[in-house]
């Protein structure tokens, strides 16, 4: 088989200085630093929610405006990859078993996640702990396995949804253009089943979508490459608006949630890591830079890109199998939004409305939580999953916006969570398989990150090349 050598770089001669001002994750840290500095700054200028300043609103507007370019790519990279990862699947040899290995992972670790959330929920009791003065909020949407199945039935091939409602002045109607990011799973993944039972009349469709995917992330890539940016507003932003106050009579609810995040980022990944024989110290040095990038976007398909890549090039996943299993993990592995943070929010929504639960309802959280993670579907938030779960077990859904206030602080962690586990099922899959680079996976983190290097353009054939021993290509 031919193959196809890959670029070699030149001596990385920058001083430390350079080398620690160019790092992703200095800068991702630089800017977090900067921007709760900024808003703190911007609070005892007496900015808040209701009263912004100029400050407020310029941190507003940074961080508003990254997001927007991160959603403005969702739909294109939803389809594009989808759609490729199962095609890919032709490359693959085993290509049944990986994706039922895969799917496997995803449901166990789920259901590891979900429990250790319950076990949280009643030994640390957060509801019984809320402070007062609670107000429910307005819960933006409503989630019940009705809607949630009708929801996957496509109303175009886009998923486009068009909502109106009265404008500022009287008479007046604004439309807003979204989409409906479920349908635009179901649409992708069908027609990529689709393309892959066409055979060899669909192959030019395959490599326009295959290229169109490699546009579409490169572009992802400039956006990246403005993260820090994105966090500075982000963060600050967010500390005007919410400060510490809104933490108080949620603490205990927001401890609970993090213990749990850290409990499965930090020990049962760990565990799942050594017990396959794998270097803790070097998936962690591998998977940051898009967990770093997680937690800032709080959107598992906007740090899509990056997982594929630190998959790929950190962890030694094979490209043709990590091109189908972490897209597939960005639309449906979710830990965080879908396991742990369900499980807490239901058993505190019980017990701040006083309602005793039994061990069915116990066991429907699981299921929840193991079986309706699609409804989470890569966006940024968990609110979705979270009324999917009380509709099921028949508790108010006023309790949702109890939760409201303090979301977007919780969400980080939660996207955080996810993205490191879409890149770890990946991983002891092909280990156990037998794919796994394991001399790519222990190799040095060096490089700058987000280098751009010639096996962005590889032909096939280089993609069998990098199965086999491909060059380090660092921490990007």
């Amino acid at each position: 088989m031919s193959t196809t050598a890959r670029a070699q770089k030149a001596p990385d001669t920058r001083g430390p200085v350079r080398k620690l001002l160019t790092s992703f994750g200095f800068q991702i840290i630089a800017a977090l630093v900067l921007g709760i500095a900024a808003g703190l700054i911007g609070r005892q200028l007496g900015a808040t929610a209701e009263n912004p300043t100029g400050l407020s609103a310029t941190l507003d507007t940074i961080g508003s405006s990254y997001v927007t370019l991160l959603r403005a790519a969702v739909v294109p990279l939803i389809f594009t990859a989808i759609v490729a990862s199962i095609s890919n699947l032709r490359r693959v040899q085993n290509a049944a078993r990986l994706a039922g290995q895969t799917i496997l992972w995803f449901a166990i670790t789920a259901f590891i996640a979900v429990i250790i959330g319950i076990g949280l929920g009643l030994v640390i009791q957060p509801g019984n702990r809320a402070g007062e003065g609670l107000e429910p909020g307005d819960p933006y949407t409503v989630g019940t396995w009705w809607n949630f199945l009708l929801g996957l039935i496509p109303q175009n091939f886009l998923g486009l949804t068009v909502s109106t409602s009265p404008g500022a002045t009287e008479g007046a109607f604004t439309s807003t253009v979204g989409f409906n990011i479920l349908q635009v799973i179901v649409v992708a993944a069908v027609v990529g089943v689709a393309a892959l039972k066409a055979g060899k009349k669909a192959e030019p469709f395959l490599v326009f979508t295959e290229s169109l995917l490699k546009v579409i992330q490169r572009v992802l890539w400039w956006i990246i490459r403005i993260a820090p940016i994105g966090t500075f507003g982000l963060i600050g932003s967010a500390v005007i608006k919410y400060g510490w106050e809104k933490l108080a009579s949620l603490g205990w609810f927001a401890a609970a949630i993090y213990i749990g995040l850290a409990l499965v980022l930090f020990v049962v990944y760990p565990i799942l890591v050594r017990t396959h024989g794998l270097s803790i110290k070097q998936y962690f040095s591998g998977v940051w830079p898009a967990v770093q990038l997680a937690f800032v976007s709080r959107s598992s398909i906007g740090t899509l890109p990056l997982t594929e890549r630190v998959t790929e090039r950190n962890l030694g996943v094979p490209r043709s199998y990590a091109s189908f299993a972490v897209p597939l993990g960005a639309t449906t592995k979710m830990d965080g939004c879908a396991a742990i943070y369900p499980a807490i929010a239901a058993i505190f929504v019980a017990q701040f409305f006083g309602i005793e639960l039994n061990f069915v309802q116990y066991l429907l959280i699981v299921i929840v939580s193991v079986v309706g993670s699609a409804a989470t579907a890569g966006t940024t938030g968990a609110v979705v999953m979270l009324t999917l779960t009380l509709s099921t077990l028949g508790l108010p859904l006023e309790g949702v916006g109890l939760l409201l206030a303090i979301d977007p602080i919780l969400d980080m962690g939660r996207t955080a969570v996810n993205v490191a586990g879409q890149a770890l099922i990946p991983t002891i899959v092909a280990k156990r398989e037998g794919i796994l680079n394991e001399e790519l996976y222990n190799a040095p983190r060096e490089g700058l990150p987000f280098a751009d290097d010639s096996s962005d353009d590889d032909a096939p054939e280089a993609d069998a090349a990098s199965d086999t021993a491909p060059e380090p290509a660092g921490a990007r």
